[in-house]
């Protein structure tokens, strides 16, 4: 946590701690905070919409990830006969 001091309007104050619902203004504040972050990190992230080309590969993926598994079970599937042997 960080102590700072600020003036902040009696009224926008109250406002805050009463649509928060916090029990005391540190609370309230931080609360309010963090909402507005959230908010504007939203607000960005819609901006963004529509401008980040995006590649469908999960079919790729999934049949890579397939041939990895067999691979491993012929790899480590081998090794566990030779120790039975």
């Amino acid at each position: 946590m960080m102590r700072i001091t600020v003036d902040i309007e009696p009224g926008l104050l109250q406002a805050v701690v009463a649509l928060t619902k916090e029990g005391s203004k540190a609370r309230a504040v931080s609360k309010a905070l963090q909402e507005y972050v959230r908010r504007e990190r939203i607000e960005e992230l819609r901006a963004m919409a529509g401008k980040i080309e995006m590649v469908d590969n999960l079919e790729e993926l999934e049949e890579l990830d397939i041939r990895e598994m067999e691979l491993s079970q012929q790899v480590w599937g081998g090794q566990r006969d030779a120790d039975n042997d």
